[in-house]
């Protein structure tokens, strides 16, 4: 695979958040990343996302299939950018980004640090609730934590994108045997904590028409920033 020298720079002006998985991928996440001109993205079995330019050229998209190879999917944000001719939209719709505004944050005891040896579990309880991608190697993008109810895992939480002064929390689930106890609440506001204690800003992401975590985001005290669209797409070839 042939990558550029170098990529452009990022606009000064820019919200960190504007570009979230770029910045990652140029910054905290820097070795994870796959890049070809002005694409990147990162493996697959660490998470779905690629950063593509505002407006992609055709030989942006002729990147994004290089990396992704033939029939390989990738996640992205962006209102109106859609890919060319010959490609799946797998899934689209309408999210919400959404930032810390006075979240109580505070350590949970019952809380503990997931790793991966804990991985086929945290597989299976996102296979129950369906929180947003997590794949094998997920884990590795940074703190995931977990409660556990006679030693299964019952939920978890854990960081994601992580852009310069921010990280973002994902994977947000609890088994639907033990919803209505506040376990998510707590592991969300554990979390935060935690990237609290560096320093950093929480903020996350979820469909908009997910309206009852919206709300539970909003109580916690997240607000909303920005309105995007979460697109999936597939490449041609497969």
């Amino acid at each position: 695979m042939t990558t550029a020298a170098a990529l452009p720079s990022a606009d000064a002006t820019a919200h960190p958040l504007d570009d979230a998985t770029r910045l990652s991928l140029t910054g905290a996440h820097a070795h994870f990343a796959e890049r070809r001109g002005d694409v990147l993205r990162y493996p697959p079995d660490v998470a779905s996302f690629a950063a593509l330019p505002p407006d992609p050229a055709e030989s942006d998209w002729a990147d994004v299939a290089a990396l992704a190879g033939p029939g390989g999917q990738v996640a992205y944000t962006g209102d109106g950018v859609l890919p060319p001719d010959g490609w799946e939209v797998v899934a689209r719709g309408p999210g919400v980004q959404m930032v810390d505004d006075g979240v109580a944050a505070a350590p949970d005891p019952e809380a503990v640090r997931l790793t991966a040896a804990d991985v086929p579990e945290m597989l299976a309880l996102v296979g129950l609730t369906s929180p947003g991608p997590f794949l094998p190697r997920t884990v590795e993008l940074g703190v995931y934590l977990g409660i556990r109810h006679r030693g299964e895992l019952v939920a978890m939480a854990g960081e994601r994108l992580h852009p310069p002064g921010w990280t973002e929390i994902s994977a947000v689930c609890t088994h639907p045997a033990h919803r209505g106890q506040g376990l998510a609440t707590r592991l969300v506001l554990a979390v935060a904590a935690g990237i609290r204690a560096r320093g950093e800003t929480p903020f996350l992401h979820a469909a908009a028409s997910n309206t009852n975590a919206i709300s539970l985001y909003e109580r916690l005290g997240f607000r909303l920033r920005r309105t995007t669209t979460f697109q999936f797409v597939r490449a041609p070839g497969g």
